[in-house]
């Protein structure tokens, strides 16, 4: 799988971001909160063979510290790994954007993604920023100074 990034306004990004949000709608249900990206967020796609199967996003939160946001694969794709790639190549990528922490945000209810963050080393925190107060919300956080140094 190539991974490359893309700006936020990439119609590809776009397409699989829409289809994420869809997939989370439906597993919610009426608990369902959209979480709106910035404009300063940055995508990785995720590509076989040309065609977008994957994608996640950075996007900082303060100096030093940023946000894990929509990993998806599609659902013809997963189940070989892609996910942890694309999770990796963002953490390299924050890594060279200076940042020494990474947080994220996942649904109660995304077992297999936070199976994933898990392990990957990211350890529970309490809900930060817009999360906090949402019960549907679990929130994830990783040094990586001492992973990717």
């Amino acid at each position: 799988m190539l991974i490359e990034p893309r700006e936020s306004t990439d119609p590809i990004a776009r397409q699989l971001i829409l289809e994420q949000q869809a997939e989370v709608a439906v597993l919610q249900g009426a608990g369902h909160v959209e979480y709106r990206l910035r404009a300063d967020i940055e995508f990785m796609l995720g590509l076989i063979d040309g065609h977008p199967v994957g994608c996640g996003a950075l996007q900082p939160i303060t100096a030093g510290i940023g946000e894990v946001r929509r990993v998806y694969v599609r659902p013809a794709y997963r189940g070989q790994g892609l996910s942890k790639l694309i999770l990796a190549a963002l953490e390299e990528r924050a890594f060279e954007r200076g940042y020494h922490t990474l947080r994220l945000e996942a649904g109660r209810m995304m077992n297999r993604a936070i199976g994933l963050y898990r392990a990957a080393g990211f350890a529970a925190i309490p809900a930060y920023g817009e999360y906090a107060g949402n019960p549907q919300s679990v929130c994830f956080e990783k040094s990586l100074v001492a992973a990717l140094a």
